[in-house]
């Protein structure tokens, strides 16, 4: 293995501010709830305070959004796409700043931050703004309406990027939004909201409340909003979803996932490990459609594990500002503690677990990439999301036998197929219950391709020509 040198991004391109306040109606206002700390979770460093919205400060926000939802929904879909233009290029010409603010509050290792958050997220605001003057042409009818006050409730795995998924199309369509990012990582949707006042975006079409739970609740539970938005765990998202039944709200979730990789006996070894640690250990783990249940056909499963092993062994675990990082922290205390505990529950149920020799720095929350052999279908580890870099390695024999223990879950978010054969793939992708399948490949995205799953991984799609349709009444 190879010993590199440190190669640390610099902070000094980030400036933090002490504290940070709401985003209402164009301007940065106090919040009226008990302030909370966000943290570095690399070394638990204070970054800032951040204002928590009450029940009032959601309630101002809603009416700031509908207030400048008349004007807004009355531009030319040429006109928005104008503003979204120009956001997207200034999150081009801000992205090392943004992407070094993401990884200092996220823990994700900054090569991913710069590399594959950032790109995209510039992506979506590009791609939606070419869809705001087409909205007559996606299939929803001649003139599609805005539907008004767009609701949204991101998660922290990748907050930028799930910003980017849902104010963009909710902009291009004609709504309004008030958005509340995850309470452990606010700022860079903060640092968003100045971009908006940068692009001139008009006062209250998009507002930024911040907070914890019960701010989300109050967004989510508002009798003036419109659409609701959620992206994070199945167990909120049942409680979204029971809140807003009966109302008029127009609802999509995009929840946990439990999803398959699976690799016949004729894929490519060199390749299909690659795919293997990009499905399940980048972001560390912290991704819903992760690659988190690997199902290998018995007669390569020896091979694979081997060669999958000698792959972890060089995989580099520590300092997420570090541009050779390829593990960065986990998100948060709170979260460390789940993934210990789900993986200490896979040794006691007779699961093998296997990790690389690798020193965790001392401060921080930090766990190593952790193999489970041996996994029966029982195992909680095989059912329940753990959110983490922990791998659950089950076996088959015949494809049929793949898809059955592919689609054994409560889940349906994603699944990806390793084979040669083409025939192979259409035929196991047409079988699984997975909102996307990927074929030799995993964990890629594009704007243009809609997203979203079956069963407990919610409903509704996000991105595309699809992702129009939840911000539009048709």
């Amino acid at each position: 293995m190879f010993e590199y040198a440190p190669a640390p991004e610099s902070r000094d391109v980030v400036d933090i501010k002490p504290s940070y306040g709401l985003f209402i109606d164009g301007e940065f206002a106090d919040g009226t709830g008990t302030p909370f700390k966000t943290v570095n979770p690399a070394t638990e460093e204070v970054l800032a305070e951040v204002a928590t919205a009450s029940q009032a400060d959601v309630d101002r926000a809603v009416r700031a959004a509908r207030k400048a939802f008349g004007a807004w929904s009355a531009l030319p879909g040429s006109e928005r796409a104008k503003y979204l233009f120009r956001i997207a290029r200034i999150i081009q010409e801000r992205s090392r700043e943004l992407a070094v603010l993401e990884t200092l509050d996220n823990g994700k290792p900054i090569r991913e931050s710069r590399d594959v958050d950032l790109p995209l997220v510039a992506a979506h605001f590009f791609y939606y703004a070419g869809w705001a003057d087409k909205l007559g042409y996606a299939g929803y009818g001649p003139a599609p309406r805005p539907l008004g006050v767009a609701g949204q409730v991101i998660p922290w795995n990748f907050p930028l990027l799930m910003l980017a998924w849902k104010i963009a199309p909710a902009l291009a369509c004609g709504n309004t939004v008030v958005l509340k990012p995850a309470e452990t990582t606010p700022l860079t949707a903060l640092l968003f909201a100045e971009i908006c006042r940068q692009a001139e975006l008009p006062p209250g079409v998009v507002n930024i409340v911040t907070g914890a739970g019960e701010t989300g609740a109050a967004v989510v539970n508002h009798p003036d909003v419109n659409k609701v938005a959620f992206t994070g765990s199945t167990e909120v998202g049942r409680i979204i979803a029971r809140s807003v039944a009966g109302s008029a709200k127009k609802v999509t979730l995009e929840l946990g996932g439990k999803a398959a990789n699976i690799i016949f006996e004729d894929a490519a070894i060199d390749q299909a490990v690659e795919g293997i640690v990009n499905g399940i250990f980048f972001n560390q783990g912290h991704v819903c459609c992760a690659g988190s249940r690997l199902l290998v056909q018995e007669s390569i499963a020896g091979d694979l594990m081997e060669s999958l092993k000698r792959r972890l062994s060089m995989l580099r675990l520590g300092d997420p500002m570090d541009k050779n990082t390829d593990i960065g922290a986990i998100n948060s205390a709170e979260q460390l503690a789940r993934v210990r505990e789900l993986s200490d529950i896979g040794e006691a149920e007779g699961a093998e677990r296997w990790s690389p020799a690798c020193a965790l720095p001392e401060r921080g929350f930090w766990f190593p990439p952790t193999i489970f052999s041996g996994v029966a279908q029982s195992h909680r580890i095989a059912r329940d999301e753990v959110f983490g870099p922990v791998l659950a390695v089950l076996t088959f024999r015949t494809p049929a036998e793949a898809v059955e223990k592919a689609n054994n879950t409560a889940y349906g978010l994603s699944a990806g197929v390793w084979t040669e054969k083409g025939s192979r793939i259409l035929w196991t992708a047409d079988r699984l219950r997975a909102g996307v399948v990927w074929a030799n490949t995993f964990n890629k995205f594009d704007p243009a391709s809609p997203f979203g799953g079956f069963k407990e991984s919610g409903y509704g799609r996000e991105g595309g020509r699809h992702g129009l349709e939840a911000y539009l009444d048709v």
